[in-house]
């Protein structure tokens, strides 16, 4: 089941920040690819299979960041 998460992401300074959420991101089961944006403040993740948000929320954060789930 594909599905398409988004969060809000803070912390970022520059487009590197966007690089190293994506690569902490993309490593996790599931997720197909992730695109973060400097310029919107958010990530888009898009998994061919259920990913938990949360899972996503702590790669964030490991590679730095604070995010949250955007509604």
């Amino acid at each position: 089941m594909k599905e398409r998460m988004e969060f809000t992401v803070t912390g970022m300074h520059c487009n590197s920040c966007g690089l190293l959420i994506d690569d902490e991101v993309e490593e996790l089961a599931g997720v197909v690819a992730s695109a973060t944006s400097l310029r919107t403040g958010r990530t888009v993740v898009d998994t061919d299979r259920p990913v938990d948000p949360a899972a996503v929320i702590a790669a964030i954060a490991s590679a730095g960041y604070q995010a949250q789930r955007a509604r």
